[in-house]
């Protein structure tokens, strides 16, 4: 190939990576301009910790992408190479022939995403074809494996992943979507099966399937993105970098023990977030928003944090412990909120708040329509509506029953972009009362003075900010009450008194007000009312 030919894997109009459509939610395609962005973060990082040098000026480096998709990382990174090799390796044949064969290798998901990779990165979907811009291969698959894996099922669940046998063991025919690269308990082993020995990849980038695609809907679907994750640090490169999902950051399915290794990994050198919905990926509805990381085996200290919105950074990065909290406080303007709050050690909420299912009852659940006829009729708060039931059918918690409560609708939250309100309306049951659970009993009380004036300080723009910092979703269990103060329940909180107290500065204040919205004045005490807000 010469330079007369043009070669260029870039400068297409329209780029066909921008085109396609999402498979799924689960297996998003990475736009070439969000790709570009890590690869500049990864550039960065290298340059600092190597006195300045050019990444993509080093001939010997190995890059991975284990989890290739449309081929977009591989591609952005031989568009780089093949500039920054160009006074070490002048003629273009044999520098895209060294780039191609000695630097990048990809891991399909799938048959078809394989395919569609080599398609980006050789211009064929045959490595060794007549079109391919590679001339050194010598099988079609090149340097971008894939090969048909079957899940290990144990109790009709695989041991890998957790995918169900009755939704994936589908026979020869279809995509079993057990991905190779989180399928085995020695990814070394398999590496060198792969691409060989004495391979070692320096950097490993991608973005990893979210979750499994196994009939889960939502938050309810079992994440597999922290098995990428923490098999490509088992391979030790020098640097990873990788997006995903930031559910991670405070909440998610299966997700505990991974956010607290990767809170207290000091390799972790960098995190940008992009909290709004449909930001980052167009058209992609992932709650909580998504991250990505770059992470450095020699890095041993803060990661700096830093907030995308509407495109620009919320603020300068600024570094910080991640392990300071048991979750991630994403936006860096919270954290010397929450340390004025903390400071003070006072108790907190969720040792009030009950867990799922309070009255051992399932949402689903509803009583008759009427209190006649029963016995000893208990209200019960339900999904979308009340009905009654009888004293003794309630399994679980009645002393509960005679109790005042505050309920709290474990779902909150809408389909818009911008989450404003974090928490419904607090419900104020009278004794007799009970619920389902779509509801959290959020607290109990001896009187109905205390439990007014518990729900008015949960619906607090303080207490909701509070929230705020753990909550990433819609979901609202127990533990997104966990930074919020048990205060003194003798007098009605306001705003401005909850101010005051914590010390807050008119700039700290501002934030808290632009990010949360007042509830409107009235204190709803019907089933009915609370939940329309949250449709």
């Amino acid at each position: 190939m010469s330079s007369q030919a043009g070669f260029t894997l870039r400068g297409r109009n329209p780029d066909v990576l921008t085109c396609i459509a999402n498979l799924s939610n689960d297996e998003v395609f990475t736009p070439p301009d969000f790709a570009n962005r890590m690869l500049d973060a990864l550039a960065r990082a290298w340059a600092a910790s190597n006195g300045g040098a050019n990444i993509w000026a080093d001939s010997s480096i190995r890059f991975l992408d284990p989890c290739s998709k449309s081929g977009v990382f591989l591609r952005e990174i031989a568009t780089r190479l093949i500039d920054g090799l160009k006074d070490e390796i002048p003629d273009l044949q044999r520098r895209v022939d060294h780039i191609l064969t000695r630097q990048l290798f990809g891991i399909g998901i799938t048959q078809l995403t394989s395919l569609l990779a080599r398609r980006s990165l050789y211009c064929s979907k045959h490595a060794d074809g007549e079109h391919s811009i590679a001339r050194s291969f010598a099988d079609s698959d090149g340097n971008i494996w894939f090969g048909r894996t079957e899940h290990a099922w144990r109790n009709d669940r695989c041991s890998f992943c957790g995918a169900s046998k009755e939704t994936l063991d589908r026979g020869e025919g279809r995509e079993t979507h057990a991905y190779a690269f989180i399928h085995t308990n020695n990814i070394h082993a398999r590496v060198a099966e792969w691409f060989g020995d004495d391979m070692q990849f320096d950097v490993i980038i991608g973005n990893p399937p979210y979750q499994l695609d196994d009939g889960g809907f939502g938050t309810s679907a079992a994440p597999i993105y922290q098995k990428f994750v923490e098999q490509a640090l088992a391979l030790e490169p020098r640097y990873a970098v990788f997006v995903t999902p930031s559910r991670w950051m405070a909440g998610g399915k299966g997700l505990d023990s991974y956010r607290e290794r990767m809170l207290s990994d000091k390799r972790l050198r960098a995190i940008v977030d992009y909290p709004k919905l449909y930001e980052a990926f167009p058209g992609v509805k992932i709650r909580g928003g998504i991250s990505y990381f770059v992470w450095d085996r020699e890095h041993n200290g803060p990661c700096t944090v830093e907030t995308i919105w509407d495109g620009e950074p919320t603020g300068p990065a600024v570094a910080r412990h991640l392990d300071a909290y048991d979750i991630l406080v994403r936006r860096n303007e919270a954290v010397p909120i929450l340390e004025k709050v903390r400071a003070k050690g006072e108790p907190t909420l969720d040792a009030r708040v009950s867990s799922q299912k309070p009255f051992g009852l399932r949402t689903f659940f509803h009583g008759k329509a009427e209190p006649t006829r029963l016995a000893h009729p208990v209200k019960l708060f339900g999904s979308q509506r009340i009905s009654w039931v009888e004293r003794a059918d309630i399994p679980a918690n009645a002393a509960w029953i005679d109790k005042w409560k505050v309920l709290m609708t474990r779902v909150q939250g809408t389909s818009a972009a911008v989450e404003t309100k974090f928490l419904s309306k607090p419900i104020v049951a009278e004794p007799g009362t009970a619920c389902t659970e779509s509801y959290l009993v959020a607290g109990l009380f001896d009187s109905e003075c205390e439990a007014r004036n518990y729900a008015s300080y949960l619906r607090t723009r303080f207490a909701r900010f509070l929230v705020s910092l753990r909550k990433s979703t819609q979901d609202a269990p127990k533990h997104v009450y966990a930074f919020i103060p048990d205060l003194p329940l003798d007098h009605v909180w306001t705003d401005s008194q909850l101010y005051e107290r914590y010390g807050l500065t008119a700039e700290e204040i501002a934030f808290i007000e632009s990010q949360v919205a007042e509830h409107s004045d009235d204190l709803f005490d019907d089933v009915a009312s609370s939940e329309a807000e949250d449709e």
